[in-house]
């Protein structure tokens, strides 16, 4: 059986291949949930920026909005650029990304900025950067490039699994010294999903999943915080002063919202109840103000941006397209679903952002880049014309 690759090339004679325009409805999609996001983070952030007197809001209200609205206009512009570049681009630096992210995950360990029991953050011009981002990019991309050289390899152990499990193993080893969990499950997942369109036998999934349940219980064990966590999601109300802090004042804020919600601006628990309210649980803001209907909406427009970017893949024009833009669509699904998810107690409480709608300017610089990336493969899906249509087009005019 032949490869979409050789496919595409045996047709080349008969067939007229163009770079075509991006795909409007994942644009407007993104748009669309970024302007709704950076209106959520203005919502969410006013009262914690206005009675923090330290030295970086100075107690100005609209600090993290405006911050998230330049890095948005940033985003929207480094998401054009991005799709301006060939797939033949990522594909030839797929490696050096990866490379980038190892080294500057190592570097988080040394020079790294602590915050919230961790150093996952380094400093590089003045901008904090969070490693992990870059990672997961990084996963894609040179995983798609793995795979697209070992296609016919994918089912032996040697080819289609260790090469895969030793750039996880490093990188996962480097986000729990961190330590950062949410990141390692992500990237994990995200390995997996890739080496399982990548033609890796099942088999090798099963072993996979029990070795890293064995180590999650290890991590578990040593790291008391994850331990806690994970009692407090089980009985987040046999501790409200405490560990389960946080998730019960999540649920408050949802379960207030009702089915229309109190209204646009008019969230309680954002006045210094919740902690991360324009962040990692921003999502059970939007819940409180615009209640069950509104947040169904939104999770519509995050099915339908996810289900547009299977589309593209499903028709990209070769291999490695269809597995970079795979990927960075499931990783989207993924921080959605599991944001969504701490958000409503449904899984431990981890530090996982949900897409264009948590305060972050690098994290939303290389989002909106990764949504650049899908919108440069939708470009290349195949412009088809046979001889005899271009003939006939020839004729009419």
């Amino acid at each position: 059986m032949k490869s979409r690759d050789n496919t595409l090339e045996d047709h080349s004679s008969d067939l007229t291949i163009s770079r075509g325009p991006l795909d409007i409805p994942f644009l407007m999609l993104t748009l669309l949930l970024l302007a709704i996001g950076v209106v959520m983070v203005l919502s969410a952030s006013y009262a914690s920026a206005y009675y923090d007197l330290s030295k970086e809001t100075g107690g100005n209200a609209t600090y993290y909005f405006a911050r998230q609205l330049i890095f948005a206009v940033l985003g929207v512009v480094v998401m054009l650029v991005a799709s301006r570049f060939p797939v033949s681009f990522y594909r030839k630096f797929s490696f050096w990304v990866i490379g980038v992210a190892i080294v500057l995950l190592a570097a988080v360990l040394v020079i790294g900025t602590e915050s919230g029991g961790g150093k996952r953050w380094i400093i590089i011009a003045g901008q904090s950067i969070q490693p992990s981002e870059i990672a997961k990019i990084g996963v894609i991309l040179a995983f798609a490039k793995l795979i697209c050289r070992y296609k016919n390899l994918m089912g032996t152990f040697k080819y289609g699994v260790m090469p895969f499990a030793v750039v996880l193993a490093v990188i996962v080893g480097l986000l729990i010294l961190e330590p950062h969990l949410s990141a390692s499950i992500i990237i994990i997942a995200l390995g997996a999903v890739m080496m399982f369109i990548g033609g890796a036998r099942l088999f090798w999934f099963v072993g996979g999943l029990i070795g890293v349940g064995g180590l999650f219980a290890i991590v578990v064990s040593v790291l008391n915080y994850s331990s806690e966590r994970i009692s407090a999601w089980l009985d987040p109300f046999a501790d409200t002063g405490d560990t389960g802090y946080q998730i019960v004042q999540s649920l408050y804020a949802v379960g207030s919202g009702g089915l229309f919600g109190l209204g646009l601006g008019q969230s309680r628990q954002k006045f210094l109840y919740l902690p991360e309210e324009h962040n990692d649980f921003i999502f059970s803001i939007v819940s409180e103000e615009l209640g069950f209907i509104g947040a169904a909406l939104i999770l519509t427009l995050f099915a339908l941006l996810i289900v547009r970017g299977y589309w593209i893949a499903m028709h990209s024009r070769d291999r490695y397209g269809f597995l970079v833009c795979t990927g960075i669509t499931s990783l989207l699904a993924l921080q959605v679903i599991l944001n969504v998810a701490v958000c409503t107690n449904l899984v431990p409480c981890t530090g996982i952002s949900l897409p264009f709608f948590s305060y972050g300017g690098s994290a939303l610089l290389m989002q909106l880049g990764e949504m650049g990336i899908i919108l440069s493969i939708s470009r290349d899906i195949p412009v088809k014309k046979t001889v005899k249509k271009r003939k006939r087009e020839a004729v009419k005019t």
